[in-house]
């Protein structure tokens, strides 16, 4: 059943991993220059493996259990991308000048949001499924 609402959260998280970070802007340095994931090959191969992640995670519907363990997976990588720009963020030169961080620093916090409803959507399906089995 890939009709479920955490498939569309899947899919959600799959779209702003996969390709809005090469579209959208992460820092400028100090010399103004815009950086973006495909500058950085850490922080690119972790947003496609988050995407790719995601995407794995849609089509393991039959086994919700192993599901869930993918998503929490994809949730910790999503947390070390965030500590990465976050000391990045505190480390960039020209704080005292104009240091401008760029929208892309925040796809990480967006990515664990929706994960985090898939996974609750996930968790709903099985006490669900518990439920019913419990009335045999």
């Amino acid at each position: 059943m890939i009709q479920r609402i955490q498939s569309i959260y899947l899919v959600i998280v799959a779209l702003i991993t996969g390709i809005l970070p090469f579209f959208v802007n992460l820092w400028s340095d100090a010399k103004g220059v815009e950086i973006y994931a495909q500058n950085e090959i850490f922080i690119s191969s972790a947003f496609y493996i988050s995407g790719a992640l995601a995407l794995i995670a849609i089509f393991l519907f039959k086994n919700r259990k192993n599901q869930f363990v993918v998503n929490r997976l994809n949730m910790i990588l999503n947390l070390f991308l965030l500590g990465f720009f976050v000391y990045r963020s505190l480390n960039l030169s020209g704080e005292t000048l104009v240091s401008e961080k760029g929208i892309g620093m925040l796809i990480p916090v967006f990515s664990i949001v929706f994960l985090v409803l898939a996974n609750r959507a996930i968790k709903k399906d099985e006490d669900l499924v518990k439920s019913v089995d419990r009335l045999r």
